[in-house]
């Protein structure tokens, strides 16, 4: 699916309503039509490359596309050590109120997905239907070792090797804390909108049966997982991203 070069979207900023400064690009929708939100990974932001590309697909169909950098993240303000799940989750909802109307679909990266889940619980009537791209739900249960979380306890945070650079994966305690307060995994998740799950074959940060777990406990009987054989956690490859514009391209054909 080629995508042909796109002008880019201004970079602007808005206020939740507390003074941070959370950076955003938004392409609009044509009149009463969809719009997608991009939502990133941990440490991520809005110019990555499966970012890049939807905004691109969209930008081709008059469909809108909303993306943003979590405090502490990218061209937003604040400290990346005060982010929090719920700190987040907050500031994707006020995005959602702020600068958008009509028709939502989410389509949320790695932690993203895991965002994208309680936004979609927590405006029903906004959210129309969910891509999970490596989505990974209650990761800070599942993701650390009990090593982990004793060196989290004791030492107010946890470096990692980061696979993706030099500089070593950061967890602060606070994240950590705020992730089980925000469990959705191991009970029924109540949506019933079309979603479509996208996942590789050899994802070593977020396991195969994540996502199979995720698709039981879904309640909609609109649920597709999408597996890439060979494919790692990053889905940046350019057959990668084709296959997730592909499975956007069919929800938004459910939708409209």
């Amino acid at each position: 699916m080629q995508i042909p070069d796109i002008p880019a979207t201004e970079l602007a900023y808005f206020d939740p309503g507390d003074g941070r400064r959370i950076a955003y690009r938004l392409r609009e929708a044509k009149a009463g039509g969809p719009t997608v939100m991009f939502l990133p990974g941990y440490a991520s932001d809005m110019e990555g490359a499966k970012a890049e590309a939807i905004d691109g697909f969209c930008a081709t169909r008059g469909i809108g596309c909303l993306r943003l950098d979590y405090s502490g993240t990218g061209s937003s303000g604040g400290e990346f050590a005060d982010g929090t799940l719920n700190r987040w989750l907050e500031e994707t909802l006020a995005a959602i109120d702020l600068l958008s109307d009509g028709p939502l679909v989410l389509a949320g990266s790695s932690m993203g997905g895991w965002l994208a889940l309680h936004a979609a619980l927590s405006r029903p009537d906004r959210v129309k239907a969910l891509l999970g791209i490596a989505a990974a739900p209650d990761f800070t249960d599942w993701g650390y070792t009990p090593e982990d979380k004793e060196a989290l306890k004791r030492d107010g945070k946890l470096e990692l090797p980061n696979p993706y650079g030099p500089e070593p994966s950061v967890t602060w305690l606070g994240f950590w804390q705020s992730g089980a307060e925000h469990r959705l995994l191991n009970n029924v998740i109540d949506l019933t909108i079309p979603i479509r799950l996208v996942h590789g074959e050899l994802d070593a940060e977020v396991g195969l049966g994540v996502a199979l777990q995720l698709l039981r406990e879904l309640r909609s009987a609109d649920v597709q997982l999408r597996l890439i054989k060979g494919a790692g956690h990053r889905l940046s490859e350019p057959h990668e991203i084709h296959a997730i514009l592909v499975e956007l391209l069919g929800l938004l054909e459910r939708i409209l």
